[in-house]
């Protein structure tokens, strides 16, 4: 992560994120690119981008690489809401992901490891250390539970016992939602420092129709709060 004051690119992939975030910009221009809104402005002192990308790591990945063309951010962030993978990150908890992997990518019966990407040949891929440790800082600033660790992304909302326990027996695991692992990816290829940072906001397991819309709000608005403590530190 540069020490310049660089456009911070900021992906969110609900609009209950977006509207928390957009309420506190100023200065603030909006262009639709490939049908995404991409909304422009101040933000703590930082020029940032924020689009809405949409659910899944395909419309995460066109948003990614049409945020890089358009913008030329020296960080993204990906922030949001996650399901829970371990005992230690309850609802409400920030996780800071250490790296992300993709736990629905699999060509293991032409002998891959299950998660391996194909083409850059990797399973986990790190998120910049030094903004990882920024946000970490900020959350705990707040008084918020801070959990580090990989974020599992997949076009799938988790919602049982039994994936859950696949997802953490194949790679660990913090938490695991749907878009993380794609903006990785795409940071990844294009040299962009990256971080992924997500609000518990349901247990992802047979409960999930019960927590989930109490607490995505909730969730949504501590993850904005946390990114505008980041930026006021960066």
């Amino acid at each position: 992560m540069t020490k310049e004051k660089g456009v911070v690119g900021v992906i969110v992939a609900m609009q209950k994120e977006l509207d928390s975030i957009r309420e506190s910009m100023t200065d603030v221009s909006v262009e639709t690119i490939s049908g995404i809104p991409f909304a422009s402005g101040e933000l703590e002192g930082h020029r940032v981008v924020v689009a809405l990308s949409g659910v899944g790591k395909v419309f995460a990945a066109i948003c990614t690489q049409t945020m890089i063309f358009r913008y030329h951010p020296s960080l993204i962030v990906n922030t949001g809401i996650a399901g829970t993978l371990m005992g230690d990150a309850g609802i409400g908890d920030v996780v800071v992901a250490t790296d992300v992997v993709q736990h629905d990518m699999d060509t293991s019966p032409i002998g891959d490891p299950v998660g391996l990407i194909s083409g850059i040949h990797v399973i986990h891929i790190d998120t910049d250390a030094e903004a990882s440790a920024c946000f970490c800082r900020a959350a705990e600033a707040a008084g918020l539970k801070t959990v580090r660790g990989t974020v599992a992304s997949g076009d799938q909302f988790v919602a049982s016992r039994e994936r859950k326990a696949e997802i953490v027996a194949l790679f660990g695991g913090a938490a695991c939602e749907m878009e993380g692992a794609a903006v990785g990816q795409v940071c990844y290829v294009n040299g962009v420092p990256f971080c992924v940072v997500r609000t518990i906001s349901d247990e992802a397991d047979g409960r999930v129709a019960e927590d989930y819309p109490a607490f995505a709000r909730r969730a949504a608005e501590r993850s904005c709060s946390v990114l505008r403590a980041f930026l006021r530190n960066l």
